[in-house]
C-alpha cells in the first residue's frame, strides 16, 4: 500500500522532489533517534552517578540543542531543493 501511494506521489511530482521530501523525512526520524539516545544515556548516567545530575543534564541539553540544529538545517535544505 505504501509503495502505491509512494508511486502515485511520483507521478504528481518530478523524482527529485519526492526525494527531497523523503530526505526531509529521514532527518526528523534521525533527529528523534538522536535525542533518544542523548536522553536515555544522561538518564543512565544521571542513575550511576546522582551526584553529577546537574552537570549531565547539562550536558545533554547542549547535545539535544545541537542534534536539533543539525536536523533543521537537513530539512531546510531539503526544502529548498524541493522549491528549486
Amino acid at each position: 500500500m505504501l509503495s502505491t501511494i509512494l508511486l502515485q506521489a511520483a507521478a504528481g511530482m518530478g523524482v527529485a522532489k519526492m526525494g527531497a521530501t523523503i530526505g526531509a523525512g529521514f532527518a526528523a526520524i534521525g533527529a528523534g533517534i538522536g535525542i533518544g539516545l542523548i536522553g536515555k544515556g544522561a538518564v543512565e548516567a544521571i542513575g550511576r552517578q546522582p551526584s553529577a545530575a546537574g552537570e549531565i543534564r547539562t550536558s545533554m541539553l547542549i547535545m539535544g540543542a545541537l542534534v536539533e540544529g543539525v536536523a533543521l538545517f537537513a530539512i531546510v535544505v531539503c526544502f529548498l531543493a524541493l522549491f528549486q
